[in-house]
């Protein structure tokens, strides 16, 4: 008999929801391969490191409940990623066209599509990338070292009073 998380009382995690580590690894090696082929994005992306889309998955995943690959095994932190974007200049028609990539890649590596993992997973893109823009127009990071990983769930916003 396969278990449900509803004979289980327990609520997955998005992260558990969306398949694992291997799912966000599928989306964003797929979503980057269409970054280094876009007109638009390549020029902000074409320096990205090649471990880069990796590093985003385990930071995705971590945020939605997943483990700490990204800032245990990786080393990396929230103010790292915040880092990524300073003085990258990011504009709205950016940020429109980096969503709407990502939203056909997770179509594509078959995310789940029901509208309560999707308002989630949109809720937290939509928040990250403005707050990316926002970022990419400064010149040192507004991030301190020590802030922790925003945390993502159901229903709940992970905005700076949460943090």
């Amino acid at each position: 008999m396969k278990t449900t998380y509803s004979t289980m009382n327990q609520t997955p995690t998005l992260y558990e929801w969306a398949g694992g580590k291997e799912n966000f690894e599928k989306l964003t090696k797929l979503f980057y391969d269409k970054v280094l082929k876009d007109e638009l994005l390549y020029p902000v992306f074409r320096h990205m490191d090649s471990d880069h889309p990796k590093h985003v998955a385990h930071f995705i995943a971590e945020v939605f409940g997943g483990p700490t690959l990204y800032t245990a095994d990786e080393k990396g932190s929230h103010a790292g990623m915040v880092a990524h974007h300073v003085g990258k200049m990011l504009d709205e028609k950016k940020r429109k066209h980096w969503m709407d990539l990502l939203l056909e890649s997770a179509d594509e590596v078959g995310l789940p599509s029901d509208p309560e993992f999707r308002s989630a997973f949109i809720g937290y893109v939509e928040w990250g990338s403005r707050i990316a823009v926002i970022n990419s127009t400064t010149t040192e990071n507004p991030i301190h070292e020590n802030a922790p990983m925003p945390k993502w769930g159901w229903g709940e916003t992970g905005g700076p009073y949460s943090l």
